[in-house]
C-alpha cells in the first residue's frame, strides 16, 4: 500500500472514530477526495477490484435473485429491490435492464471501476466512474443468493488486486447558451410536434439549449415553473390517492425507475422519504433549486411530468404517472398535477 493510500486510510479510520455512522460518500467529502479513493484503502480488507467487464458482469447480475438496487445524485438517493432481468447491452449509446421491479437506463461509457464490498454481513457490487464518483451500488438482501455473489466475484476478480486506481476530472458541461442566441420558434414548433417523449433530449441537443433553458423558452402552456415545495406533494398526494407513479432518479452513469405505489411517507430532518419494504426514495429538500411541470405531446396523448432541478441545473428527480406506450396517461395523475398548478 502506497504511502498516500496508508495515510488516506488512517485519516478515515480517525473520522469514522469520531462518528461511527459517517457514510463513505459524506466522509469522501469531508476528506476531499473521492468515495472510489475512500473504498480502494480497504483492498484486501473487505474489498475486492473487479475487471471493468461491465456487460459481463452485470449479465450475471439475475443470478444474485433478490438484490437491491441503489442509484443516488448528491440530492436524492432512489433505492429499489427486485431482481435483475432482461438485460441489454447490444446498444451503443444505452443500455437497459427492463424489469416490473429492477428499471434501468444504463451508459457504461461513463463507468471505469468496480469493486465487490463486503462490510460485516452487507456484501455489495458497486460501480463507479472516472472521476471516483459511485454510479450504481448493487447489495444483497436475505432474499438473495450468497453463492452466487461469490462466484461472480471470483469469476471477476482483477489480477492485480494493487493497481492504482486513476482518478481523472469529468470535463464539465458547457456553458448555456444566451437565450438570444436560441432559434425560439423554430424550437417551440418543435417541442409540439413531439412524437414520443423519449425524443426531447435530441430535440434540446439540435437547438443547443440546457434543459432548464427548454422549459423557459418552452411553448405557452407546455411548462410551468411551480413552488419548490410542492415536490413533497406529489408524493403525499400519490400516496394518500392511492395513484401508481414512475420516479426517476440518476446521475451521467445510470437512470433507475420506480414503477408503482407509494405508501409510507415520511420527514427525517431536510430529507422527504419514501419508506416501502421494496422502494425507498430519500430527498434532501434544501437543496432543489427549480421545479417544473412539463407537457410533451406524444402518439399516446400528451404526457406530463414534474422535474426538479439542482442549483447547477442538473436533474435531482422526475416524476410521471404510470404509463406504457400506447396507454394513455392516467385521469388521477391528470388531476394531480392540476392541483400543483392553482
Amino acid at each position: 500500500m502506497s504511502t498516500l493510500v496508508n495515510d488516506l486510510k488512517e485519516k478515515w479510520e480517525a473520522l469514522k472514530t469520531e462518528n461511527p455512522h459517517i457514510r463513505i460518500r459524506n466522509a469522501a467529502a469531508q476528506l476531499g477526495v473521492s468515495e472510489a479513493e475512500l473504498l480502494a484503502t480497504s483492498i484486501g480488507e473487505g474489498v475486492t477490484v473487479l475487471k471493468p467487464e461491465f456487460p459481463a458482469l452485470l449479465s450475471e447480475a439475475e443470478k444474485l435473485g433478490k438484490v437491491m438496487a441503489l442509484t443516488r445524485n448528491d440530492e436524492c438517493v432512489h433505492e429499489r429491490k427486485g431482481t435483475y432481468q432482461n438485460g441489454d447491452f447490444s446498444s451503443p449509446h444505452a443500455q437497459l435492464f427492463v424489469g416490473e421491479d429492477i428499471d434501468l437506463r444504463i451508459f457504461l461509457n461513463h463507468w471505469i471501476s468496480a469493486f465487490a464490498v463486503v462490510e460485516g454481513d452487507k456484501k455489495s457490487l458497486q460501480f463507479f466512474g472516472k472521476d471516483g464518483l459511485a454510479l450504481h451500488k448493487i447489495y444483497l438482501t436475505k432474499d438473495s443468493d450468497e453463492a452466487a455473489f461469490n462466484a461472480i466475484v471470483e469469476k471477476f476478480k482483477a489480477e492485480d488486486q494493487n493497481q492504482p486506481l486513476t482518478i481523472e476530472t469529468v470535463t464539465p458541461k458547457a456553458p448555456e447558451k444566451a437565450d438570444s442566441e436560441i432559434d425560439a420558434e423554430g424550437f417551440k414548433k418543435a417541442w409540439t410536434e413531439l412524437k414520443d417523449t423519449h425524443d426531447f433530449f435530441m430535440m434540446t441537443r439540435k437547438f443547443g439549449v440546457s434543459r432548464t433553458q427548454a422549459l423557459r423558452l418552452a411553448p405557452e402552456g407546455f411548462a410551468k415553473k411551480i413552488d419548490n415545495s410542492k415536490v413533497v406533494n406529489v408524493l403525499e398526494d400519490a400516496s394518500e390517492k392511492n395513484i401508481p407513479i414512475m420516479v426517476f432518479v440518476g446521475n451521467r452513469g445510470i437512470i433507475q425507475i420506480h414503477t408503482g405505489n407509494v405508501k409510507k411517507t415520511l420527514w427525517h430532518q431536510q430529507w422527504f422519504n419514501v419508506m416501502d419494504p421494496d422502494f425507498n426514495l430519500h430527498l434532501d429538500v434544501t437543496k432543489i433549486a427549480e421545479a417544473w411541470i412539463v407537457k410533451k405531446p406524444t402518439e399516446d396523448g400528451e404526457v406530463t411530468a414534474i422535474e426538479v432541478f439542482n442549483k447547477e441545473g442538473d436533474f435531482i428527480v422526475q416524476f410521471f404517472g404510470k404509463r406504457k406506450p400506447g396507454i394513455p396517461e392516467l385521469q388521477e395523475w391528470k388531476d394531480l398535477v392540476a392541483e400543483l398548478e392553482k
